[in-house]
């Protein structure tokens, strides 16, 4: 009976110094699993282990091509009794299989069952560990975009008038923020030959990158057929024109457009839209007036004419063009819109076109109750003074 305890004893002491070995060997396998981030290195680590250290006959993660040892060949011979390969998921912790990794025992054999829980626990860890290295790799993909994104954004904020000109008896102001890292919106104040100031105000489709892109080859257009002083509805049509020639993809991120040339002198104006948001002029005494759209937006269709309208900016009055990130602000179902965006302009009391840009912002945002900003916002405001600038001059 005595011998009998003992020999229990001895064998229970035994199978606890195997179940430790095992312990020990997994944690150096975990520890070996885990000691890098890069996937290749995770894959080719375990596959290692499971031969090396388990002393399997090969092992596979044969979606992405790493192997080691031998698997079994499948051929015509032994088609019938092919040799048995054990399948092992690796998921991530959402239970979503990452990988499958493929073992195939010394001549086929049953796995004991301490080489079945190393195995599984060995999976368990490269799980997690495969999952660490990719969103590792997705860290760094999403840092490097970024980067590339914040410098999108500093050259794209670097093609706006960097200083805006000093027009006596006049006050010219702008502001414009994307939705996102970069936009669509474009805004440009260029001088002419004759002396006048030519302005756009334009809003290229869609959001984001794509019309960021589009609007910089936008504004490169423009600049080089503004520099030659073509009357205003002529520049229109022939933006039109060069960016239908641009082809299919740009014809999809067509562009809305308002143009103005102004006579600082005289105080006389001339404005084209083309399909944009109509712009607002108020002057003292008089109704305010909208420049509606005189044709499509430019790239939508071939061959579009359009029309100008000139008007005089008399002592006192105000214009504002914009986008429709301005008015397209919901407070629930309920929308800004224009009509609201025109009273706030017209009632503020403020005489300079910063400070009346401000005083927008501010009632649009407080009407948005806060809200995240859903499209790309661009204003561009122009006062004039209640004397005539020879008066003020003066």
């Amino acid at each position: 009976m005595e011998l009998d305890a003992q020999l229990a004893a001895g064998g229970e002491t035994i199978e606890l110094q195997q179940q430790v070995a095992r312990l020990q060997a997994l944690l150096e396998a975990s520890r070996q699993v885990h000691s890098t981030i890069r996937e290749e290195e995770v894959l080719e680590s375990v596959l290692r282990i499971v031969v090396r250290e388990l002393e399997m006959a090969g092992a596979a993660f044969p979606e992405a091509g790493f192997s080691y040892g031998r698997l079994p060949a499948q051929s015509a011979a032994n088609a019938a009794n092919p040799e048995p390969l054990l399948i092992y998921p690796l998921a991530d912790r959402d239970g979503r299989k990452m990988i499958d990794l493929v073992v195939a025992s010394p001549g086929g054999r049953e796995l004991t069952l301490s080489e079945a829980d190393f195995l599984e626990g060995l999976v368990l860890q490269a799980a997690v560990a495969l999952e660490n290295a990719r969103n590792h790799k997705r860290n760094i993909a999403f840092a490097r975009l970024q980067q590339d994104l914040d410098a999108a954004r500093q050259i794209q904020r670097s093609l706006l008038p960097q200083q805006l000109p000093d027009i006596p008896g006049y006050s010219i102001a702008f502001r414009s923020d994307t939705c996102y890292e970069v936009g669509g919106d474009y805004l440009d104040i260029v001088a002419q030959p004759d002396g006048s100031l030519l302005i756009a105000v334009a809003d290229v489709a869609g959001k984001g990158l794509a019309s960021a892109i589009m609007s910089t080859s936008f504004r490169a257009a423009f600049r080089g057929m503004a520099l030659t002083g073509p009357p205003l509805a002529e520049l229109a049509t022939r933006m039109n024109q060069h960016h239908w020639a641009e082809g299919e993809e740009a014809r999809r991120r067509y562009v809305t457009a308002i143009f103005l040339r102004l006579h600082p002198a005289t105080g006389e104006i001339e404005v084209v839209n083309a399909g944009h948001n109509p712009g607002f002029l108020v002057a003292p005494g008089v109704a305010p007036i909208q420049f509606d759209a005189a044709g499509a937006p430019l790239g939508l269709l071939p061959g579009m004419l359009y029309t100008s309208e000139q008007h005089v900016f008399a002592a006192g009055a105000r214009l504002l063009f914009y986008t429709d990130g301005l008015t397209e602000v919901f407070r629930g179902d309920e929308e800004y819109g224009p009509e609201r965006l025109l009273n706030e302009f017209s009632t503020c009391l403020l005489p300079k076109a910063d400070g009346i840009l401000d005083a927008l912002w501010q009632a649009i945002q407080a009407f948005g109750e806060g809200g995240p900003q859903a499209d790309d916002m661009t204003a561009l405001a122009l006062c004039r003074g209640e004397k005539p600038a020879r008066e003020m001059r003066a």
